[in-house]
Formats: C-alpha cells, sequence, structure tokens
C-alpha cells in the first residue's frame, strides 16, 4: 500500500520544486528593483521601499501568506460585488508563489543592497569617463561585480525560501507535504511518509549547495582575473 503513493509523492516532490524555483524568480526580481530604488531612487520610493522590507521581514511568512491568500481573496470579491461582479477564487499556485516571492523580496533587497554597496565606486567613475551611459555602467560594470558579493547571500535566502515553500500546503495546494499527510492518514504510517520529504529536502538543500558553491568558484576566479589585469 505504501509504494503505491510513491507517485503521487514523487509528483507532489515535482510541484513544490517547482513553487521553490518561481518563487525564487519573483523574489530575486522584486529583491533587485527594490535594492535599486534604496540606493538610487526618488526619496518617495526608497521610503516606500524601507517600509517594504521593514514590515515583511517583521512578520512571520505563514501569517503573510494567510493575509495575502484569505485576505486579499476577500477583499478583491468585496470590490466585485460592488460592482455587480460574481466571486473571484485565487488560484492556490499563483498565491503561493506570489507569497513567498513578496516575503523574500524583502530579504533579496537587503542582500543585493549590501553587494552594490562593495562594488568600488572607483570602476564605476572610471567606467563613466569612459563615456559609458549609467545603463551601461549598471549592466557591465555595477551587475557583474554586485553578483560575486551576493552570491552567498542568494543561496542562503534560498535555503530559507525553500523551506517556507512546504507552508503552500496549508493554503491546499497539493504539494509533497499535503500529499504526505494524506498519505499518512490513509496508511497510518505518517512517520514514513514525512520522512521521506524531509530526505527530498535534504537532496534538494545538497544540491543547491553544491551548486552555489560551484557559482561562488567561478565568480571568485573572474573577479581575481579581471583584478590581474587592471
Amino acid at each position: 500500500m505504501v509504494v503505491e503513493y510513491l507517485p503521487l509523492l514523487v509528483q507532489g516532490a515535482a510541484l513544490s520544486l517547482c513553487v521553490m524555483l518561481v518563487s525564487l524568480a519573483v523574489a530575486l526580481a522584486l529583491g533587485l528593483i527594490n535594492a535599486v530604488i534604496k540606493l538610487f531612487g526618488p526619496r518617495w520610493l526608497r521610503w516606500v521601499s524601507t517600509g517594504y522590507t521593514t514590515l515583511v521581514r517583521g512578520i512571520p511568512e505563514l501569517v503573510i501568506m494567510l493575509l495575502l491568500f484569505f485576505g486579499g481573496e476577500m477583499l478583491v470579491n468585496g470590490a466585485l460585488g460592488l460592482l455587480g461582479l460574481g466571486p473571484l477564487h485565487f488560484n492556490t499556485f499563483i498565491s503561493g508563489v506570489l507569497a513567498i516571492g513578496f516575503v523574500f523580496g524583502a530579504y533579496y533587497t537587503e542582500t543585493f543592497r549590501g553587494a552594490f554597496l562593495t562594488v568600488e565606486r572607483g570602476q564605476l567613475e572610471a567606467a563613466m569617463a569612459y563615456g559609458m551611459s549609467p545603463g551601461q555602467v549598471f549592466r557591465r560594470v555595477l551587475l557583474p561585480q554586485m553578483l560575486s558579493f551576493a552570491i552567498p547571500g542568494i543561496n542562503n535566502n534560498w535555503l530559507g525560501l525553500m523551506k517556507a515553500s512546504a507552508l503552500v500546503s496549508i493554503l491546499g495546494l497539493e504539494d509533497m507535504v499535503w500529499l504526505a499527510e494524506q498519505a499518512g492518514r490513509a496508511t497510518q504510517k505518517p512517520f514514513l511518509f514525512y520522512f521521506l520529504v524531509a530526505l527530498i529536502y535534504m537532496v534538494i538543500t545538497a544540491i543547491s549547495s553544491w551548486g552555489f558553491s560551484r557559482l561562488s568558484r567561478r565568480y571568485a576566479l573572474a573577479s581575481s582575473n579581471s583584478a590581474g589585469v587592471r
């Protein structure tokens, strides 16, 4: 009976990995945009960005997810009701991904902001002196240099995001945690299925650590080579 649930658990693991990766993309994009705003944006946008990172980092991920999913659905349906339109039901996958991306976007904002500040300003001034536009300086000088400093923080936040992705099961998304709970109830062997889920998370963690380690060495080598050329 236990073997019958293994294919479902594999499907749930694939869905969980999809949630992680899409949430990571959302968080990276949001974090990069907010980091640029906090450093180079107008004052009123910097205040908005600071408020976002301060509030989000002070509230548990689960609370934010529930607020965005249930509270957001209530607000949207209330507005639709005033317009005479029918109710709208939020998609659990999209809601979970956006909630996790929204939360970890705040963490990535600070990661990218610190990495941006680590880049030597002399390199930026030299690039401007060569006639590069601000956009070219950002794309060709600031962004590549920043990434070499940001990789450790990206890795740490990714591990936190990976664990937080298990919370989407509370919304009813049939990921591997949700399926493990259902299989555990049906077979009366919850420990076995939760142990399998833990092993899957450990495998993802090990592969991620290996990948980020290689990426870090690659960027470190590229930085040292460019320093040698200068």
